[in-house]
């Protein structure tokens, strides 16, 4: 067989056969069972050929070739998806809600085959779950939709991404409660007495998110530099404790401990270490800062169930979420006038523009603050107090050439 003219990636190929027909070739991508899938014409020489290979570059940007080439379903292929794409570039938990997504996907269009699939399919999904009090879940579904059906597009299984032509549904608004700063000096002298004290302290100074915080190691901290480095999270999978890697790579930071949450690490490490005496044999040194009472990793419910919202209650405030003490955080430094960008790298946000979108409450007061200062610099009372002018603020260059005086530019 000749050899195949060689051509740009997705352009297809043309080459002679031993009987002398010329065939032109199209890449469709890979089916569900993972084998190479391609169109071909056959002509009586090269001019025709590539003729029919534009023909079929035209089919296939019509989805008529993909869809006689790919006959899956959307069930087919988002689960084929999740354990070839999303299994090797998630983190355990990440894909754990993938697949929760997935699942409300295909309750309603798992039966469609993929190249049926059109706007109307999806908007219908969207609007049915929200009429389920699900908005926040039809607002992940477009994003893990868009994403999987981008590879489809890539793969050459479709022609285009339908999440492309429909209206992305409106994420609700989250409901977020900072405690202001007396609400958290009654929570840290309700905290005092319970073992997890200096977890609270962290969360609420520093913005950890409780998976950071529980995934800590003693060699996280620098007690002569103040410093605390968070570089994993411990998540549950299936009732088992994994510590994994943080959320972003922006979420690798390091922090320089406030002195009140230094002085609440060594109590606890004092705490700890009694803790260890008394548990003896039955102790399991994980090298973590906040443990069991024998050393073995907390489950986030247990910390909220069992300690945090009894800790609110006790201290007569609402019952919050603990990712709100993250909240906290931020929105009392925004308020002191802390700059955006050191409480983005406290926080570990991977873009500038999601603190001030989460804080635009706290923005507000900053802006008019920014207007006061500029005043300060540059309005009518700061100009009455600058030398060379009159108290009225005009300079007196400009009374000297009232009164007939000539001035001029000193060259």
């Amino acid at each position: 067989m000749a050899r195949r003219k060689k051509r740009g990636p997705g352009e297809g190929s043309i080459f002679r056969r031993k009987d002398g027909r010329w065939v032109a070739e199209l890449f469709l991508g890979y089916g569900p069972n993972g084998k190479k899938k391609v169109a071909r014409a056959y002509a009586k020489s090269h001019a025709e050929a590539k003729t029919k290979l534009l023909d079929l570059m035209r089919k296939r940007t019509d989805s008529l070739l993909a869809s006689e080439a790919d006959q899956q379903t959307v069930r087919e292929f988002l689960e084929r998806w999740l354990e070839d794409v999303a299994a090797m570039t998630l983190r355990p938990s990440s894909l754990r809600t993938y697949r929760n997504v997935v699942r409300h996907i295909v309750s309603v269009i798992g039966d469609v085959e993929l190249r049926e699939l059109t706007p109307q399919h999806l908007q219908r999904l969207y609007r049915i779950k929200r009429d389920e009090g699900l908005a926040r879940t039809a607002t992940m579904i477009h994003a893990v939709l868009h994403k999987a059906l981008s590879h489809a597009v890539r793969w050459g299984i479709l022609s285009k991404n339908v999440a492309d032509m429909v209206d992305r549904p409106k994420p609700p608004q989250k409901e977020q409660r900072a405690l202001d700063v007396s609400e958290v000096q009654r929570f840290f002298e309700a905290a005092r007495k319970d073992r997890l004290y200096a977890l609270y302290v962290l969360a609420a100074t520093c913005g950890l998110r409780i998976g950071e915080a529980l995934g800590l190691k003693w060699e996280d901290v620098n007690f002569d530099q103040r410093t605390l480095t968070v570089q994993r999270q411990l998540q549950w999978l299936k009732g088992q404790p994994q510590l994994v890697a943080p959320k972003s790579e922006k979420s690798k930071r390091t922090i320089v401990l406030p002195q009140v949450a230094l002085g609440a690490l060594r109590e606890h490490r004092v705490r700890q270490a009694e803790e260890r005496l008394r548990a003896g044999a039955a102790w399991q040194d994980h090298g973590l800062i906040f443990t069991t009472s024998i050393g073995t990793p907390l489950s986030p419910a247990n910390v909220r169930n069992r300690s945090f919202y009894r800790i609110l209650k006790e201290a007569g405030l609402p019952r919050i979420r603990f990712h709100d003490l993250r909240h906290t955080t931020a929105t009392l430094l925004l308020a002191r006038g802390v700059h955006p960008r050191l409480v983005q790298e406290l926080l570990g946000h991977s873009q500038i523009s999601l603190t001030l979108d989460t804080y635009t409450h706290v923005m507000a007061p900053m802006l008019r603050q920014v207007a006061d200062e500029m005043d300060a610099l540059l309005g009518p009372q700061a100009a009455a107090q600058r030398p060379g002018s009159d108290h009225t603020g005009k300079p007196l260059t400009g009374m000297l050439t009232g009164m007939g005086v000539i001035t001029g530019d000193i060259q």
